[in-house]
């Protein structure tokens, strides 16, 4: 009972997937499939456009998805040591992301299909961070150390792992893309949020916070 609720659900996700859309298709299948997708980059203003809007999710088991991550693979084995890739990086917003798995033996490099942190640790590690879209743009931002992760791979096949450490910056780093989070953009933003000194030892009124 419980494996036939489990297929429902999984059903109704992929109904609820938004189909990929003429232009998504022509983008993703524009090239050999062991070509690597051009990267959008924030100079060029309707690449920047596409990097800040939202992503929705990928049907799984559509044909074209499966070249969409191979290709996505190439664009970041194009590159001089980029970790991780997100799809609206090569110019599709969906919610696809590669990943260098620094957290296994070999350090593999592994796709996420419609990835969602479920949980993330308040204890954070500050560390520097740069971005394949944004040139020459590097800083110093605070991450969880722990998150929970829940997946689908290429056959639906639904995933949860909890990831920790430099990975789970990464993860956390790609999944913020989906959002159309960039890291220049997060660091203008706390530059700008006020802050209030407190001494630790001492008690502090909760509203002055």
């Amino acid at each position: 009972m419980k494996k036939i609720s489990f297929l429902f659900i999984l059903f109704i996700g992929f109904i609820n997937a938004q189909k990929l859309t003429s232009h998504e298709i022509s983008l993703i299948n524009n090239g050999d499939i062991n070509t690597a997708l051009p990267i959008y980059q924030t100079t060029d203003t309707n690449q920047h456009k596409t990097l800040l809007s939202l992503s929705s999710e990928i049907n799984p088991i559509d044909p074209n998805t499966a070249v969409l991550v191979k290709r996505m693979k190439e664009s970041l084995l194009s590159t001089d040591g980029g970790v991780g890739i997100a799809a609206p990086q090569v110019g599709i917003n969906r919610k696809i992301i590669w990943v260098q798995r620094f957290d296994k033996e070999g350090n593999p490099l592994e796709y996420f299909i419609n990835p969602v942190i479920v949980w993330r640790s308040e204890l954070q590690n500050l560390g520097p961070e740069g971005d394949l879209s944004i040139p020459e743009f590097r800083d110093q931002f605070y991450r969880s150390k722990v998150i929970q992760l829940e997946y689908v791979d290429l056959k639906g096949q639904k995933y949860s792992e909890i990831v920790e450490g430099f990975t789970a910056v990464i993860f956390q780093h790609e999944i913020d893309h989906l959002f159309g989070i960039l890291i220049s953009d997060k660091k203008e933003k706390e530059k700008n949020d006020s802050y209030k000194k407190v001494d630790a030892f001492k008690r502090s009124d909760s509203a002055t916070r």
